[in-house]
């Protein structure tokens, strides 16, 4: 792994003068880390560092003579809080393809976000720290916030003022499809669909996924539907529903989750947010709300200091945190117990 970081790090030091010619080179990274104490509610209370999401890119773009533009992008999940941790992380671990754009909308292939999973942007305010939305929209096998390999995805111009149709099919799980599953074809696809709209005060989106029966974590569907307001240009108030369904619905039951969230403006470069969001199972003492309260301050554009508090409050059979999602200080939740974390992170996007 350190290997081939440093072979595409002096790669790139020595080409990109000469692929500048041809296209728009960048290369670019977050350093994303934080201190946490976490605390299970049971027997584990530490404090830790983690890297949360942390990553190393490469992205490319040309014009062609057509009008059109073709462009591609290699990125890789970096650990900055304890380096040689990654060594079993293959390159190109994060968002990877390569497409075509222009008039006709977008078109691209590779192992990219799913359409359904970009569909939680408009409430997305503690992506990758202590209370990430995720902690209660993906687990268990009902996860569909995934980052789908073997992708094809269409993007259509925008129309009626700010409207845009994704759709992306999710051919295969592995290098090859597996024509030996139960004899027949190979039935690990991947279906989504979604409708969002971005135009001033507003920011909206709609998805639906669907997975077959042979994926890794079996037949299920999935629809979510988000939104977000800005009443005032510092206030943003935004609100999520999702509905998870499984083909084995005793051993994974239905999921709704729902809630509300903002972020508000107090100073120029300051922000302060907070979130609700409950997870309601079909099934007996299943259910887990999770609750975030957080203070942002932007040094400048590229740097940004945090602290957060979040906190899972757990039925009797359900082991929910909020830190399970996009962070390396990860440790399992306690059934019936309730989860709080404490988190002061550090961004730097390059």
């Amino acid at each position: 792994m350190k290997k081939t970081l440093c072979a595409l790090a002096v790669g790139a030091t020595l080409f990109t003068p000469a692929l500048a010619m041809a296209a728009d080179v960048k290369v670019y990274g977050r350093a994303h880390v934080s201190l946490d104490y976490l605390d299970d509610g049971a027997d584990y209370n530490e404090v830790g560092l983690s890297s949360n999401s942390s990553r190393l890119g490469f992205k490319a773009e040309q014009k062609l003579e057509n009008g059109m533009t073709v462009f591609g992008q290699i990125e890789q999940e970096i650990n900055f809080a304890s380096g040689s941790a990654n060594d079993d992380l293959e390159f190109a671990t994060r968002d990877t393809f390569v497409g075509l754009k222009g008039d006709f909308g977008q078109a691209r292939v590779g192992r990219f976000d799913s359409p359904f999973k970009v569909a939680r942007g408009p409430v997305n305010f503690f992506g990758d720290q202590l209370g990430d939305i995720r902690n209660v929209t993906r687990a268990g096998n009902l996860r569909f916030d995934e980052r789908n390999a073997n992708t094809i995805e269409y993007k259509t111009p925008k129309f009626g003022g700010g409207f845009n149709v994704t759709g992306a099919l999710s051919l295969h799980e592995k290098n090859s499809p597996d024509a030996a599953k139960d004899g027949s074809k190979d039935k690990d696809k991947a279906y989504d669909l979604a409708l969002t709209y971005k135009e001033g005060p507003v920011d909206f989106a709609a998805a639906y996924e669907r997975y077959e029966e042979e994926a890794s974590r079996g037949e299920r569907d999935g629809f979510r539907i988000a939104a977000a307001y800005k009443i005032t240009p510092e206030f943003n108030l935004g609100a999520l529903y999702q509905l998870l369904t499984h083909d084995d619905d005793k051993a994974n039951p239905d999921a709704q989750v729902f809630g509300v969230a903002a972020d508000y403006k107090v100073a120029p470069k300051t922000y302060v947010r907070g979130q609700v969001f409950h997870r309601d199972v079909d099934a007996d003492d299943a259910n887990a709300t999770l609750l975030a309260v957080g203070l942002e301050h932007r040094l400048d554009k590229a740097v940004r200091a945090y602290g957060n508090l979040a906190t899972v409050l757990n039925d009797e059979n359900s082991n929910v945190t909020p830190w399970a999602q996009a962070r390396t200080n990860n440790v399992a939740g306690t059934r019936g117990e309730d989860a709080f974390g404490l988190s002061l992170g550090f961004r730097y996007d390059f």
